[in-house]
């Protein structure tokens, strides 16, 4: 890890100079490096080479007035920009945090919490098409977490002026493409601890989503975008296990109308640096023909240091809700991640 010290915070969070003048921060950077090599059963793999790579830098800091401010910029995959977010800690409220449309906000941070050792079972190469939750999390996005809330209980309520829209520029907007019909959405999510629920190793995650949709003219669409999800995970030892359900009604009435899915994961830690899990993962799309996606992935995975070591086998049965033998693959994936 690289760190340069006794950077003015002003340079992060310029706009907020006029609420009260910066003390020094940090500004730090953090990257790391995943090599791959995949091999399709019965299908053809090509070159199994893969390589990806990622880069954040998270600056800190406090204004005079005691608000903290935080920032992350991350670059992904051949250094292609990937998400911004800047979270404000007023002491007397909670975080706001404005984000430019990415993962890990709203209802999106639930889109799968299913126990597993790498990766979800529909991740780890295979293409399966399956439809998750996500909230207004596509759109660039204002997050409130408030901060008096009991022991054991975070809720975190998101809004998007235009879920179609995200990465505008300094004094500048943005838009989905003109057919796009959705306008703005809102997020509200809950995650209950065993602090408060009372039997340690219990957690709870329960949120929904609304999202306008101007059907009004626009064939095959009747009603707005709604996401519902509720998940349980339990952990004791070194086992943890865990279920999900979701659910995405488009607010179409034709074509694709809804997803409902359901998720299991268990994963044992058979020390502090070994670990294995299943993860099991369905998905039902209600349509003319009434497809279910499923997917299935066993996993090991083995940490030293700053290296990982990830190998899984999965396979996926009706991918991206079609069915016939070519939407049924197998795939054996290994992984090694490097940390820097």
């Amino acid at each position: 890890m690289n760190k340069v010290t006794k950077l003015g915070v002003s340079a992060l969070c310029g706009s907020l100079a006029a609420i009260s003048s910066a003390n020094a921060g940090d500004l730090t950077v953090t990257g790391g490096v995943d090599m791959s090599w995949i091999n399709y059963e019965g299908a053809v793999t090509g070159n199994p080479i893969g390589m990806g790579s990622n880069l954040t830098f998270s600056g800190s800091g406090e204004l005079d007035n005691g608000w903290g401010v935080a920032l992350s910029v991350a670059m992904l995959n051949q250094d292609a920009y990937s998400n911004t977010n800047v979270i404000v800690t007023i002491p007397s409220l909670g975080d706001v945090r404005i984000d430019q449309g990415g993962t890990g906000t709203g209802l999106d941070r639930m889109d799968d919490v299913t126990p597993n050792v790498w990766e979800e079972a529909y991740a780890t190469g295979l293409g399966t098409g399956i439809n998750t939750i996500n909230g207004s999390a596509g759109g660039s996005t204002i997050e409130f977490t408030p901060n008096m809330m009991p022991d054991g209980l975070t809720a975190r309520v998101a809004y998007s002026p235009n879920v179609a829209g995200s990465n505008a520029g300094d004094k500048a907007s943005a838009a989905g493409a003109a057919s796009d019909p959705t306008g703005s959405g809102y997020d509200i999510t809950l995650s209950a601890t065993d602090a408060i629920l009372g039997m340690p190793g219990l957690t709870l995650d329960i949120g929904m989503s609304k999202t306008e949709q101007d059907h009004t003219g626009l064939a095959g669409y009747d009603d707005d975008i709604s996401e519902e999800t509720f998940a349980i995970t339990y952990a004791a030892g070194g086992f943890t296990v865990g279920y999900q359900w979701s659910e995405e009604d488009l607010g179409r009435s034709a074509s694709e109308q809804q997803y409902e899915n359901d998720g299991y994961g268990v994963t044992f830690n058979i020390n502090d640096d070994l670990s294995i899990g299943w993860n099991h993962y369905e998905s039902v799309q209600t349509s003319t023909t009434n497809v279910t996606t499923e997917a299935t992935s066993v996993q090991v995975a083995y940490s030293v240091g700053g290296a990982s070591i990830r190998l899984a086998r999965a396979d996926v049965d009706n991918g991206s809700y079609n069915t016939g033998a070519v939407y049924d693959q197998e795939a054996t994936t290994l992984s090694v991640s490097l940390a820097f």
